[in-house]
């Protein structure tokens, strides 16, 4: 058991019994104040520990960090430190802000400074991201999709249960929650018709995705191996994929996605760390056919942790329009990885690798709009007020996760987008 994760274990800092990020959890990030320029920090309840000023004012001592570590626009140097390194630091962390620990509040006079109001910070991008790549992990969303283009009863290609299928995404259109984002232009076909038409997307889309981080760098020609590559990982993030569905469909055959998803995919600020979800490790779903052997791993390798998807539009408050699990995540994020690099691709520090769309298997689970409206033929009807069959300028996406086994919860804060409508040139 790691110790930090004891359930009993409390804070002299005030944490809410439903905060996502009790003492348990301990996530990084990147954050500013109107005073203070990017620097790093931990959650805890409503604040964030300033990481720069408890590195400044010793109270990390003997963990051999270099100065300014902490006092950078990313986590990059930090995450490159690797998982053991990373650890200790939260263990550290996690012994400065438990009851009986006065070190913290001993060592200044202006706790404001080590502890900042969430409601005065501006979260920033937690990684820079170097390269970022899509996978198709859910059984049930590949189901659901193949079934709508293709052929219900050979809705899944030949190769989807032998390996992780993915692509490779744009990283520079990876955004920090709260970011807006522009409807995308491009080239749709419409039904009925021969020929495309140049127009904004009418079919603009929200993907349910968790992602990981990886923390360290592997020369061109290495393999990870499946039984090794949790050392490579750091945590997860909360990951929205937006996708213009008629963009998609009319440009993927041969190539797969490209302009209908690499105008903005939306992830969420806090890094949530693989030691801090370890007591939410669960069996994946049952692999058949059975897997080849550089793919066979056992043992608990998924992880159980709730995810919901609200919007809100002009007719009021958030709305809950899907729930579903990252537990039935057929491909599990070791073989992700173990799959992208078995070719001897080089995986770097701060690579972004996004589940794909996470559905479940009833109508409320689904993680997308396309399979929420049956690809526009139910509509959503959202506050007995309004219809949704794809989303509409000035719509909000937000997408909430936590882990909870009864005796501490795990949160992952808030990814959240909002349209705007697209620039009109």
């Amino acid at each position: 058991m790691i110790k930090v994760n004891d359930p009993a274990l409390k804070s002299w800092v005030d944490v809410p019994g439903d905060s996502d990020f009790p003492i348990q959890n301990l996530p990084f990030g990147i954050f500013k104040t109107d005073n203070l320029p990017p620097v790093a920090g931990v959650a805890i309840g409503n604040y964030v520990l300033n990481l720069a000023y408890v590195h400044e004012r010793g109270l990390l001592h003997g963990l051999e960090l270099t100065p300014g570590i902490f006092n950078q626009l990313y986590l990059n140097d930090f995450f490159r430190l690797g998982r053991k390194k990373v650890r200790e630091v939260r263990d550290r962390i996690s012994e400065l802000l438990q009851i009986g620990n006065d070190e913290l509040k001993s060592a200044t006079t202006a706790l404001d400074v080590a502890l900042v109001s969430m409601y005065k910070v501006q979260m920033l991008m937690p990684v820079q991201v170097s390269n970022y790549t899509d996978f198709y992990s859910s059984e049930e969303h590949a189901t659901n999709v193949g079934s709508m283009f293709r052929d219900p009863k050979n809705a899944l290609l030949p190769n989807w249960k032998h390996l992780p299928v993915g692509y490779h995404g744009r990283a520079s259109s990876i955004v920090v929650s709260g970011t807006s984002i522009r409807r995308p232009k491009g080239q749709i076909k419409i039904a009925g018709t021969d020929t495309p038409v140049f127009s904004a997307s009418r079919k603009l889309d929200f993907e349910l995705e968790v992602a990981f981080i990886t923390c360290s760098e592997t020369l061109l020609g290495e393999s990870i191996a499946v039984e090794d590559a949790s050392n490579h990982i750091i945590g997860l993030v909360l990951f929205n994929d937006w996708s213009a569905r008629d963009i998609q469909q009319w440009e993927y055959v041969p190539l797969g996605p490209f302009l209908g998803k690499n105008f903005a995919s939306t992830i969420s600020p806090w890094v949530v760390t693989l030691d801090a979800l370890e007591p939410f490790r669960v069996e994946g779903p049952k692999q058949v056919p059975p897997v080849l052997p550089y793919l066979n791993i056992s043992g608990k390798n998924n992880y159980d942790i709730m995810l919901e998807v609200l919007l809100t539009t002009g007719a009021g408050e958030a709305v809950v329009i899907s729930r579903t699990n990252f537990k039935y995540m057929y491909w599990n994020i070791f073989q992700q990885l173990a799959h992208h690099t078995v070719n001897g691709c080089n995986i770097q520090v701060g690579d972004i690798y996004a589940s794909g769309t996470i559905s479940g298997s009833s109508s409320d689970s689904y993680g997308s709009m396309l399979e929420l409206s049956s690809n526009g033929q139910k509509p959503l009807v959202i506050n007995n007020a309004e219809e949704r069959t794809f989303l509409c300028d000035g719509d909000t996406v937000i997408i909430k996760a936590y882990a909870n086994n009864g005796n501490v919860r795990i949160g992952f804060g808030e990814c959240r987008g909002t349209i705007l409508p697209a620039i009109e040139h």
